[in-house]
């Protein structure tokens, strides 16, 4: 009888403990779900996460690189403002408060006109040599002992110094010239009607008909023809008239008028009308230089 009732009242409890399970089964299976979702949740956080880093990454090396590009930019444009400042300076001219892209432009175009002129007509020095021993205009012939006009200048310099083309040219004479007592004579035609002369040379490094460039090695100083020793006879001449070589000598990026106003043989003005000369502001009066070279022709 004990055992009826205990199985009576033990089979409920069965039944519901059996629920129970069954309740708790669900839930941990439940449980079990809600973890992989979290699971796969945070591996889709930890992705966007890792994403996220890497496009930061991304940004702040592509920042960095901005930066410095722009550093770099930054001291270029200074570098280039101070080589056009400088610009200025080679061409003589006042330098300017602010750099601007006109200015820029203006200072190309004068330096490139200059150079274009420095190059086809005699400038600098022919030889380098400290001392002149005879200049141009007239003097007592060293040899002759006769009042004449000396042609050119002398350079005083051992046997061999290099010698050199002060312009752009063809070679008109390369070769011993008896009867100009010059001994040993290059003579380069150059534009616009110029002409250099290279005397008493020791040996004569370019051929009849040749194109030297300035700057180019043309021969070495000597002691032939009439002479009194080791010198360089340099001559400069516009057609068939000789000029002083002094202004040429002289002549430069930086001093670049100087030439039109001193030397009055050259109709300069009939060439400012060709080729301006000298533009160191667009729209604005020529400076006095050019009315200098305008009124040296005249």
């Amino acid at each position: 009888m004990l055992a009826a009732v205990s199985f009576f009242v033990a089979t409920p409890l069965l039944w519901k403990t059996n629920d129970d399970l069954e309740e708790l089964a669900s839930d941990h299976e439940q449980l079990s779900q809600d973890y992989e979702m979290m699971l796969g949740s945070q591996q889709l956080y930890k992705s966007e996460m890792d994403q996220l880093s890497s496009t930061l990454h991304t940004l702040m090396d592509e920042k960095a690189q901005l930066e410095a590009e722009n550093s770099r930019i930054g001291a270029l444009n200074q570098s280039l403002d101070q080589s056009l400042y400088g610009l200025e300076s080679l061409l003589g001219l006042p330098v300017s408060e602010n750099m601007t892209e006109e200015r820029a432009e203006e200072l190309k175009v004068m330096a490139s006109k200059r150079l274009y002129f420095l190059h086809m007509i005699p400038n600098g020095m022919p030889i380098l040599s400290p001392r002149v021993t005879a200049r141009f205009g007239p003097r007592i012939h060293p040899v002759l002992k006769k009042r004449h006009i000396h042609h050119g200048i002398d350079f005083k310099a051992s046997i061999g110094t290099p010698v050199y083309a002060t312009a752009d040219a063809v070679v008109e004479y390369a070769g011993y010239h008896k009867q100009s007592g010059y001994g040993k004579l290059i003579i380069l035609l150059h534009n616009f009607g110029f002409k250099t002369y290279y005397g008493h040379l020791n040996a004569v490094k370019v051929k009849n008909r040749e194109f030297v460039r300035k700057g180019q090695l043309i021969g070495y100083s000597g002691n032939t023809g009439i002479s009194t020793g080791p010198h360089l006879h340099y001559e400069v001449r516009h057609l068939f008239t000789p000029l002083d070589p002094d202004p040429f000598l002289a002549w430069s990026m930086s001093d670049f008028d100087s030439l039109f106003s001193k030397v009055k043989d050259v109709k300069w003005a009939s060439l400012q009308e060709m080729y301006p000369l000298n533009q160191s502001r667009v729209g604005q009066e020529q400076p006095s230089s050019q009315k200098e070279i305008s009124s040296a022709a005249k």
